[in-house]
């Protein structure tokens, strides 16, 4: 294989082993059994509207059916260390050994844990059997923290993660400049780009509404701009969003093993567009 001939190769096993984002609404079983294949990785989320239940009872379903599943554990939704135990007794039972923690979009803590950071302990100290957690990064920042205490909060919790997922960023360069920024701080932790999938605007429209979003001006202060973005005609297109991001996929220096795909429930689109882009690699590749 030549060396014009790898950054391709790296971008199809990329989308060979996809990692699909699902919200947990009625139909979604359906939709992934149907749509998506086992050996694609599934994160479920959790939504303040919906709380952790929702998302551990569709964790341990796609569980059931064969699915690698990382169950979003929102830390201002969980009540106590009492709840972390259960929760970890659940995954255990339900064979889950991922688990994606995040401080979640509540206002505020339902319970003892503020952030990420707290429940993490939490879990370390309890005990549990988890062979990878996934914690956030914030390429663009956050609308209601301050650049620094992102950086100490990621600090805080390499200690606990094994990977770090990025929440959405249209502009490659913000991207690999937070990059460079995470490896500066001495982060380490592989990194999973997060982008979102084939999404129209009508399903974002309908998701949004199920899970609470909508009209919300706290949701669109923290995520209006990819939410804009998503929303105006030929505004977005996953293929090149990839395509631009492709080379920082192993590049030593960035660390960077994938995908991270928010289906946000339009996985037979996205996968569909990932099985194209595969074809397209493959017939360019000869």
């Amino acid at each position: 294989m030549t060396t014009e001939q790898q950054p391709i190769e790296r971008l199809a096993q990329a989308l060979r082993h996809p990692r699909y984002e699902v919200i947990p609404l009625d139909g979604t079983e359906e939709q992934v059994l149907e749509h998506i294949p086992k050996e694609a990785k599934l994160t479920v989320t959790a939504s303040p509207q919906k709380g952790v239940e929702m998302t551990l009872q569709l964790a341990e379903q796609l569980a059931a059916q064969g699915y690698h599943v990382a169950p979003h554990l929102s830390a201002r939704l969980i009540d106590d260390s009492a709840r972390v135990e259960e929760i970890m007794q659940r995954l255990h039972e339900a064979g889950i050994r991922d688990a994606f923690v995040v401080a979640g979009d509540a206002k505020e803590p339902t319970g003892e844990f503020s952030g990420a950071p707290e429940l993490l302990e939490s879990m370390s100290k309890i005990g549990h059997e988890l062979e990878e957690i996934g914690i956030t990064g914030y390429p663009e920042g956050h609308p209601f923290l301050r650049d620094e205490t992102l950086r100490q909060a990621l600090y805080e919790k390499r200690p606990y993660a094994t990977y770090i997922v990025s929440q959405i960023c249209f502009d490659p360069e913000t991207t690999s400049g937070w990059i460079r920024g995470v490896r500066e701080r001495g982060v380490e932790l592989p990194i999973y780009i997060g982008i979102p999938g084939a999404v129209s605007k009508r399903k974002l429209m309908q998701i949004s509404s199920s899970i609470g979003v909508g009209g919300s001006a706290d949701f669109l202060k923290k995520h209006g701009n990819w939410f804009v973005r998503l929303l105006v005609p030929g505004g977005y297109s996953p293929e090149d969003l990839v395509e631009e991001l492709g080379p920082y996929l192993g590049d030593p220096d960035c660390g960077v093993d994938g995908f991270h795909i928010y289906t946000f429930n339009e996985v037979k689109n996205t996968e569909a567009w990932r099985q194209e882009m595969l074809s397209a690699i493959e017939r360019a590749e000869g």
